[in-house]
């Protein structure tokens, strides 16, 4: 890349107001439109959507596009036509055109397919066509995937379907009146509380007769909420319910109490609610009670939210996936998981008033007894339960291959002291100048393993691009290290090495411990590098890099060498100082410069290593002298 300029794909997206929270996809347009950006296309669609960049190399180096109006063309011709591509999910403005000094870019929006668009696939075959996103890229569906697509998109709900050849009998008649005594409690006057089972079945949508054919029976969400095991064996093989918990400290025992299908009770879903609402409300130390019927009396926001939470894994699951419903209590956190994936995109999830049910007459069942909510509230009151208490917000994940969505609900301060204890001895006095929001994504970190745009905006309700601001702000301050790209872009902590190790509580980094060791260190004088002098000096050096993001080539080589005499000096530290990609610096300046001798590695035998260090070498003498006068 010319100019030494690094190539940063937030910063380019960001002039579009496109952020991380989109999956990024780099594509050669050497050879024109490559036919994987098709595959990608569908991949992004049928997944959380995505960008393509066209005309970026694997490796991240930009080539460009020729001809960006033909391109631009060929892309609308294509996306246009039914016999290439299933659906076009493209407006006016989700392609265009970034400039760049390397070259033109093509950058192309790929929104999510809504769940009445799903399968969006190339080609004329769904079947063959059908594409989705993972960690690794791109990856081919099965048959039974796009199965679960095309039954997403169905008008007819799929707990709705006619279950031919079972009766009233595979019914469990004690869960059934239960659920009448329930429904009485909740709504004392409904007229349907005079009808005979088999017609209050039917009002529910429990049982269904098809006019046409003339076929009746339960419906699949009649058994799956007042089924017997054993009709709820046959007719649904992949269903299973299970609710774990682990509550003692003894790792020899794997769980205090557990519930799942084991032939003692009769294990629909109705019965499931019933015996894990009361074992998830037990232990919290908040006001509760239960009338003689267990319904709710008084309920708190936090319970309220419990229920929430395990009614919507129950009435979302897809019961034709793999897993079942899973459901686990420990002392810190609640874990609720159910098969399928979101039918809403996590920004419409986060903001809420959006009811998009895949079980809707379950939702109804749920909902007679107060047990849930149509308007699209769930999450809503998920989080003002825990909101109350000021826990850190509900995590919210979607896992594909098999899809899995999962909620977990930490019982953890939002910022607990402990970890701002940790923090700020990790950070010292640098720790005080850091905002709250900063603060919050630190902690997060700390707590969590990683943060990200989408877990930042769970807990603060933030835009897409000021999250992704804030956490690439605190990855030049060298708080953070940013790991993937895109919408698999993770953020971490840096990792604390022996090197890295504080001896002074009130400083970023001690004095006495550089990032070499003592008897590793080339200063004479064992200044460290890390020192408030030595630093100070170091960013007077790279001020011209950071106050002109064009530096050409040769200046930006002698500001290395004038950074790394006499000290050692990692790629971050480097990319941190010249506020340069450090990916960028190493592929474009760094290792050129080892092989020319102009740059030593302290690691020569390990150059990959993470840790790996570059101080100036003999050779920068030799051949350009003055650089150092």
């Amino acid at each position: 890349m010319s100019d030494g300029q690094a190539f940063n794909p937030l910063e380019l997206l960001a002039r579009l107001d496109w952020s991380e929270n989109d999956d990024l996809e780099f594509k050669s347009a050497r050879g024109g439109i490559p036919r994987s950006l098709w595959e990608t296309y569908s991949a992004m669609a049928n997944s959380q959507g995505g960008v393509i960049l066209l005309g970026v190399e694997d490796d991240g180096a930009v080539s460009g596009v020729a001809d960006a109006a033909k391109l631009k063309k060929s892309l609308w011709d294509t996306v246009n036509n039914r016999g290439k591509v299933s659906l076009n999910l493209l407006g006016d403005g989700d392609i265009q055109e970034i400039a760049h000094p390397d070259g033109v870019l093509l950058a192309i929006r790929v929104p999510r397919a809504s769940r009445y668009q799903r399968p969006v696939f190339i080609g004329q075959n769904p079947l063959t066509g059908t594409y989705r996103r993972n960690h690794e890229g791109d990856y081919h569906c099965t048959e039974q995937e796009v199965g679960r697509m095309l039954a997403d998109r169905a008008e007819q709900p799929a707990d709705s379907r006619i279950l031919e050849h079972f009766m009233l009998d595979d019914l469990d008649r004690p869960s059934l009146q239960q659920y009448r005594q329930r429904f009485a409690s909740h709504k004392p006057t409904h007229p349907w509380l005079s009808e005979d089972d088999k017609t209050f079945l039917s009002k529910l949508g429990a049982w269904r007769k098809d006019r046409a054919s003339q076929a009746e029976g339960p419906t699949v969400a009649g058994l799956l909420m007042f089924g017997n095991e054993a009709a709820l064996r046959e007719a649904l093989p992949q269903y299973h319910v299970d609710y774990r918990e682990k509550l003692s400290d003894d790792p020899a025992v794997r769980w205090t109490d557990r519930l799942t299908l084991d032939g003692t009770w009769a294990g629909n879903l109705f019965q499931f609610y019933l015996r894990v609402i009361q074992r998830l409300a037990a232990d919290l130390k908040l006001p509760f009670q239960l009338d003689s019927d267990l319904f709710r009396i008084g309920e708190s926001v936090v319970h309220e939210a419990i229920r929430e939470a395990l009614v919507n894994a129950l009435i979302h699951a897809d019961y034709q996936g793999m897993g079942g419903v899973v459901v686990e209590k420990y002392r810190d956190r609640f874990e609720f998981s159910n098969p399928g994936t979101l039918l809403v995109s996590f920004d419409q999830l986060l903001r809420g008033n959006v009811s998009e049910c895949r079980n809707k007459a379950l939702q109804t069942m749920f909902t007679l007894i107060g047990a849930a909510e149509k308007a699209g509230s769930g999450v809503d009151k998920i989080r003002r339960g825990w909101e109350s208490q000021h826990w850190r917000m509900p995590i919210i994940q979607e896992q594909t291959q098999p899809d899995r969505v999962l909620w977990r609900l930490p019982m953890v301060s939002l910022i607990p002291d402990e970890s701002l204890s940790r923090l700020q001895a990790r950070f010292g006095r640098v720790f005080a100048g850091f905002s709250k929001l900063e603060v919050q994504a630190l902690v997060t970190a700390d707590l969590e393993g990683t943060v990200d745009n989408v877990r930042m905006r769970q807990i603060t309700g933030g835009h897409a691009s000021d999250m992704t601001r804030l956490l690439q702000g605190l990855v030049v301050k060298a708080a953070l290290v940013q790991k993937g790209q895109g919408r698999w872009t993770r953020y971490q902590l840096p990792e604390i090495t022996a090197d890295s190790i504080h001896k002074k509580s009130d400083s970023i980094h001690k004095e006495s411990d550089s990032v070499h060791k003592e008897g590793d260190s080339v200063h004479k004088n064992r200044d460290s590098v890390h020192s408030d002098e030595t630093w100070a000096h170091l960013q007077t050096i790279a001020a011209p890099a950071r106050v002109n993001k064009r530096v050409n080539p040769q200046d930006m080589e002698r500001l290395i060498l004038l950074l790394c005499r006499g000290i050692w000096l990692t790629r971050r530290e480097l990319g941190v100082l010249l506020q340069r990609n450090e990916e960028g610096l190493r592929s474009r300046f760094l290792t050129p410069m080892v092989e020319h001798g102009l740059l030593v590695l302290r690691f020569p035998d390990k150059p990959n290593r993470g840790d790996q260090a570059y101080t100036a070498g003999e050779q920068a003498l030799k051949t350009d002298a003055d650089v150092f006068d």
